[in-house]
């Protein structure tokens, strides 16, 4: 989403950091880039402008000018700010206080409500929180039956209306059935319209007054721009929300609602949908968004997935491995196959510092076929070619490549790649290397 801003940031700031001292006038000129890079990021214009004045009484103080570095002194005032702009820390659900405590999520219609419903309650399940998922809308054709279906998909309970259609009655009984069967938590879907509405905002009132509801969240759709900051600010007066979900965070669109949000409404964006499968939400966190935007990654995220889907012993078997240099093709499937679980490539090379500058690894040059095919290679080659890759002379790669329904050339470009993994893996294995990666900078 911000690919385009990260761009132009790192213009701006690799001018400065090419200056040996800087002073009020390459400053300002640096602070007009970034000004409109915000507000071509669509970032709230009133937002742009105390966002620029903050930043600019932070870059002209004594600390910074007089640094050894000056350059990155400015890079670190933007990321604070940054930081501060989308609310400082991240903002956590709060379900204290209720059993079963209810979460009420309201939005315009193709929002991504339903299927954000479901990812909540996948959240919470994952916390070992006993959740029930609520069908209150009544009114789009197969909104409930979709509902039921994604999680029945996810392995969730979604509660029975039978043939009920008032929405306030269907809250209230689920509450008491989620409370006889030991809930902790109720995520209830409800209607929305495809504007604003008197009516919509009625019921949501009745229903908010009947369940009284430990969240209010507002969902978002990020493609939406500003118009979703101006949604959230009517529903927020006739309801007073507690949070935002933004959803399609991983589309392409400008990223200004994200950055406008808090400052604009005084409301926190608790969660961000990052892809299409029911685990694709994260919890926001203001200071990793700043350091993706400004290309230092987002590692501490990248953890957190990995940790989610790693065998532990598997891991430790795997480092052994690369310590001895002996890291197989299998290993290498193996990786790939973790990898697709932690969701897209474009948005795990997001969370790697400083690859975005690396021109032939850009984020938008990624293909996810590539990985499909990679994996259908090696699943074409024998057990012992897997092992011992130095043994895969021409004609073994002819029989690999129609087994697997590519090109030689792919097969020499993924042997290519899979030895200049080996060689960077045995660097990370070392010492020094680590030392590197915890710096950002990358041994190859």
């Amino acid at each position: 989403m911000f690919e385009n801003l990260t761009e132009k940031l790192n213009g701006v700031f690799k001018k400065l950091r090419g200056r040996g001292r800087l002073d009020e006038s390459n400053i300002g000129e640096a602070l007009k880039e970034i000004r409109m890079a915000l507000l071509e990021a669509d970032v709230n214009f009133k937002v742009v402008r105390d966002f620029i004045e903050d930043v600019k009484k932070d870059a002209l103080g004594r600390e910074v000018l007089e640094s050894l570095t000056p350059g990155q002194q400015v890079v670190k005032v933007v990321h604070d700010r940054l930081v501060a702009l989308m609310g400082g820390a991240g903002a956590q659900l709060n379900l204290a206080g209720r059993f079963p405590a209810p979460v009420m999520l309201v939005g315009l219609q193709g929002s991504g409500k339903t299927t954000t419903a479901v990812k909540l309650a996948v959240f919470l399940a994952n916390q070992k929180k006993k959740v029930l998922l609520v069908p209150a809308d009544v009114y789009r054709p197969a909104a409930m039956e979709q509902l039921r279906v994604l999680a029945e998909s996810a392995g969730l309970p979604c509660y029975d209306a039978g043939l009920q259609r008032d929405p306030l009655k269907i809250c209230t009984a689920a509450i008491g059935e989620a409370s006889r069967q030991g809930c902790e938590a109720v995520i209830i879907d409800t209607a929305g319209r495809l504007h604003i509405d008197g009516e919509m905002m009625e019921e949501l009132k009745r229903i908010k007054a009947a369940v009284n509801p430990a969240e209010i969240l507002f969902v978002a759709d990020a493609m939406t721009g500003q118009e979703a900051v101006n949604i959230a600010g009517k529903f927020d007066e006739m309801l007073a929300i507690d949070g935002v979900i933004m959803t399609k965070m991983d589309g392409d669109a400008r990223g200004g609602a994200a950055l406008s949000l808090k400052a604009v409404m005084g409301k926190p964006i608790k969660f961000i949908g990052v892809g299409e499968k029911t685990s694709a939400l994260e919890v926001f966190y203001p200071e990793r968004m700043a350091s993706r935007i400004l290309d230092r990654g987002d590692i501490l995220t990248l953890v957190e997935k990995a940790q989610a889907i790693v065998d532990q012993k598997s891991a430790r078997e795997l480092e052994k491995k690369i310590r001895k240099n002996e890291f197989t093709l299998d290993d290498f499937r193996g990786q790939l196959l973790q990898i697709r679980k932690m969701g897209s490539l474009q948005d795990i090379m997001g969370m790697i510092p400083g690859l975005g500058k690396l021109k032939a690894m850009k984020p938008g040059d990624i293909d996810e076929r590539e990985l499909v095919k990679t994996l259908a290679i090696i699943d074409s080659m024998t057990r012992e070619e897997r092992r011992n890759y130095l043994i895969i002379d021409g004609q073994r790669r002819k029989r690999i490549a129609c087994g697997s329904g590519t090109e030689v050339q792919d097969i020499n470009r993924l042997l290519k790649n899979y030895a200049q993994i080996r060689k960077m893996m045995k660097k990370f294995a070392t010492k020094e290397g680590m030392k590197s990666v915890r710096r950002g900078n990358f041994p190859f």
